[in-house]
């Protein structure tokens, strides 16, 4: 890839390029990469004093004060030695919160900054230190599986007050795949092991003989609906399944500095210290009972601290720990949810590895003896991602699929009693190509109205992450099916005249918009008048 440098005293290649600037925020580093409209590939962007290479900013904010002139970004954060402080002026892996339920909440329980704040502040700062020569026509920015709608409400109010003309999004996954430089209308698995999430998914990418390859539909910003304006045929990149865990590299640091230093508190320094030790034992030539040996900095009680591992311990302790276990499960799961889609294993035409995880040799081996003899495929792992999402734009219609489905509160006969009818199940694709229809009757006499109450399936079971002591730890469950309410009566369809019981009075059809949004309409069955569509909420 060709770099594009920029600084107080550089240039870059033109006096003025117009094209699409792609920023990729990680979890512990943020890529930033842009393609210009006469360019054939993209280019990867320096930012003065904040980048640690071109288009890599380490994900770290440090506030010295209130003021924006007050904060360190990336790359200074580093260079003032204040990266191993633990301090709640340090702001670090502050991305896997933002658009989760704990996105109030300080990221490490330390810093001042919620995780909101602190990734808003990283990316005003990235887009405030863009070279002048560039004219950013349109900004495409990746978001997360496991958070992708609060996420992309985050952003959309980040972005909001950035001078430019269009915005679009895309899941990482999808990126991912674009980014690994495949053709048109294969299929592939893609795994992205990142700072702090791993997600796998089942995508298959429009095009292939004889058929135009996928562009990216633009959303709508600050206001401005763009759905339309383009005369371009728009195609989809699908996503026939996915699975998701929050866990992810920063976890595997903690597991590494606990095994070494069990009753040492884990600083920043000691975490830096063993994240460094995990790269350095990813290193393909390394023999596995070869010791490598890394010093952390000092630490809260002046001393260094010497971390000594063999590939041969570490692939030990992420077995006890159950990362393998764990990506069993969630490859399970996708190829399960891939198969309701018609598409199996020996369907797909590679397996793409993204982010700085997947380097681990344990991984990596272990991957291959579960997909093969399918092509296993490792793009640059930092900046694939950011690189598809450039591919993605001007825009695709991204159809994901729902990762916990809808049901509808029914009376039924035979039983006399209500339950829990699905609507929509997980791994169903999303935006909807075709109505789902349910025709409802009344339970009682000169009933006025039918409630629609929605809930959302719940298997509970397989493994998720708590926290033991501030440690990240894998817990199986059982598996058991229930389903939550939605907190409020989502809709409530008239009846005139009243119903009679067991009279069918309504036909509804059911959809999901490319916003995700849940809609309703149809008509009353004996009157033949139309119902007028409601808006019941936003599904995942």
């Amino acid at each position: 890839m060709e770099k594009l440098l920029s600084g107080p005293n550089q240039k870059v290649q033109s006096p003025d390029q117009f094209g699409t600037l792609a920023i990729d925020l990680g979890n512990t580093t943020t890529v930033v990469a842009f393609q210009g409209e006469k360019d054939l590939s993209p280019k990867l962007i320096n930012l003065p004093h904040i980048c640690r290479k071109a288009g890599e900013v380490p994900s770290l904010v440090y506030s010295k004060g209130t003021e924006l002139s007050q904060k360190l970004f990336g790359q200074q954060v580093i260079d003032y030695g204040l990266s191993n402080e633990s301090s709640t002026k340090l702001s670090s892996n502050f991305k896997r919160f933002i658009g989760s339920t704990d996105s109030n909440s300080s990221a490490n329980d330390k810093s001042d900054l919620i995780p909101n704040a602190a990734g808003e502040l990283l990316l005003k700062k990235i887009w405030e230190l863009l070279p002048q020569e560039l004219r950013i026509k349109r900004l495409v920015l990746t978001a997360p599986v496991e958070s992708y709608q609060a996420y992309r409400t985050w952003l959309i109010n980040v972005c909001s007050s950035l001078k430019v003309d269009e915005i679009a999004l895309v899941d990482e996954p999808t990126a991912a795949a674009m980014g690994a430089g495949l053709p048109p209308g294969s299929k592939l698995l893609v795994l992205d092991i990142g700072g702090s999430t791993i997600d796998l998914s089942m995508v298959a990418l429009e095009g292939g003989e004889g058929r135009a390859a996928p562009v990216a539909q633009l959303l709508r910003f600050a206001g401005h609906d763009l759905e339309g304006i383009s005369k371009q045929t728009l195609r989809c990149a699908k996503v026939l399944g996915k699975a998701g865990l929050t866990l992810g590299g920063r976890d595997i640091d903690h597991w590494i500095a606990s095994y070494l230093f069990p009753k040492e508190p884990l600083t920043e320094s000691l975490l830096n210290a063993a994240e460094a030790l995990k790269c350095r034992l990813s290193d393909q030539t390394l023999k596995d009972s070869e010791t490598i040996l890394e010093v952390a900095a000092e630490t809260t009680n002046t001393s260094k601290k010497s971390l000594r591992l063999s590939r041969n311990e570490l692939e030990r302790l992420l077995i006890e720990r159950g990362l393998l276990e764990c990506l069993e499960g969630l490859l399970k799961q996708t190829l399960a949810s891939g198969r309701a889609n018609g598409c199996d294993l020996k369907d797909l035409h590679a397996i793409v590895t993204v982010g700085g995880g997947t380097q681990i040799p344990l991984i990596k081996n272990w991957l291959k003896t579960q997909v093969k003899p399918t092509k296993l495929i490792t793009p640059p792992p930092i900046e694939a991602v950011a690189i598809g999402a450039l591919k993605l734009t001007p825009g695709v219609t991204i159809r994901d699929v729902l990762k916990r489905g809808v049901s509808l509160r029914c009376w039924e006969k035979r039983t006399n009693q209500h339950i829990w009818h699905p609507i929509f199940l997980p791994g169903q694709p999303w935006p909807t190509s075709d109505p789902l229809e349910m025709i409802l009757s009344a339970s009682s006499i000169n009933q006025t109205k039918i409630e629609l109450l929605l809930g959302e399936p719940q298997e509970k079971g397989a493994h998720e992450v708590i926290y033991i002591d501030g440690m990240p730890t894998l817990k199986s469950t059982n598996n058991t099916l229930t389903t939550k309410e939605w907190e409020t009566v989502s809709a409530s369809i008239p009846l005139n005249p009243p119903g009679q019981p067991g009279e069918d009075c309504i036909r509804l059809k059911f959809n999901i918009d490319s916003e995700s949004m849940l809609q309703v309409d149809g008509e009353d069955l004996r009157t033949g008048n139309a119902l007028k569509r409601q808006h019941l909420g936003l599904v995942k």
